[in-house]
């Protein structure tokens, strides 16, 4: 089961004792999923589909329930490769059924304002789980933060974002050949939107893998800046080793200067300590040693010597 398919499972068992609430969540569903059927005398109908069996029980269960349909149902083998049931509810047309769109506001000849049927903010997470449940996908968060829901209505895609910015939720909207996309990335956005429109077991496993994915690229950012540091240390030393030895090959170590000598020795004699370990054997500063061994660059590149 894919973890989209877990939240919408998720969602499809809330139970919502509110009728404006199941009202708020049902128009997201036909907004989302549903396309007109026009009959004679300018009656409408409407044909609902979804790839799940429980969204299908839940359009079913709220028809009949807050509006007195008991819609036709038909179950069809899908055509694309994975072959998933697809399953189809009918509401004829009829003069019932177009007093039911104009209740709605889903009239073909109207527009999309659904702020009279989102008064409350249980109202609005509804709204976006009937919205999510239609036509979401959300990854899997081992993967990319990602959530999007997919429609064919701007009008729809600008309420949802809308909606979802009361909530204070950055959602974002493009556009896909004929579809738009409302979408949400920052995994805290993605972490809370299932926190609002209810899926809290979805939300508990997908923090808890965050958790883990998140400690797991805190260790290896830290194992990646230690072992950057390392090679620096590696190569700085290997660096100035080679540099002593350039000089003393120019001149002898009793012709140097004291501390220019210490450098030498001190270099010579711990080939693999860091500028740090070596400052505090010689009880200097670390920029003080630097010096040291940047003067002794400079001799070797000039092609000096240094008197006592």
């Amino acid at each position: 089961m894919s973890f989209t398919e877990q939240v919408k499972n998720e969602l499809a068992r809330i139970s919502r004792d509110e009728r404006p609430c199941r009202v708020s969540e049902l128009l997201a569903l036909l907004r989302m999923s549903a396309s007109f059927i026009t009959g004679s005398g300018g009656r409408w109908g409407l044909e609902f589909s979804t790839g799940s069996s429980a969204v299908a029980r839940r359009v079913l269960v709220y028809l009949k329930k807050d509006f007195g349909f008991m819609p036709s149902a038909m179950v069809r083998q899908g055509r694309r490769l994975r072959k998933k049931n697809v399953y189809t509810l009918m509401v004829q047309p009829s003069e019932k059924g177009l007093d039911f769109l104009n209740t709605m506001g889903l009239s073909p000849l109207a527009g999309v304002d659904d702020e009279g049927f989102l008064k409350t903010p249980e109202e609005r997470r509804a709204y976006l789980a009937g919205a999510f449940l239609g036509g979401g996908s959300v990854s899997r968060p081992q993967s990319d933060y990602h959530l999007e829901m997919v429609t064919q209505s701007l009008h729809f895609a600008e309420e949802l974002v809308r909606t979802m910015k009361t909530f204070r939720l950055h959602a974002r909207m493009t556009d896909r050949k004929n579809d738009y996309i409302v979408y949400i990335k920052d995994g805290d956005d993605v972490s809370e939107f299932l926190q609002i429109v209810g899926a809290s077991q979805s939300y508990m496993d997908f923090e808890s893998v965050r958790v883990v994915k998140d400690m797991r690229n805190r260790v290896n950012r830290q194992v990646n800046c230690e072992t950057a540091n390392l090679q620096k240390t590696v190569d700085a030393a290997v660096h100035q080793t080679h540099m002593v030895q350039k000089l003393l090959e120019m001149t002898t170590i009793s012709s140097l200067s004291p501390k220019i000598r210490e450098a030498c020795e001190l270099r010579l004699a711990n080939p693999n300590a860091s500028l740090s370990e070596l400052a505090a054997l010689c009880g200097i500063t670390k920029s003080g040693l630097a010096h040291r061994f940047k003067k002794i660059e400079t001799l070797v590149q000039n092609g000096d010597t240094e008197e006592n």
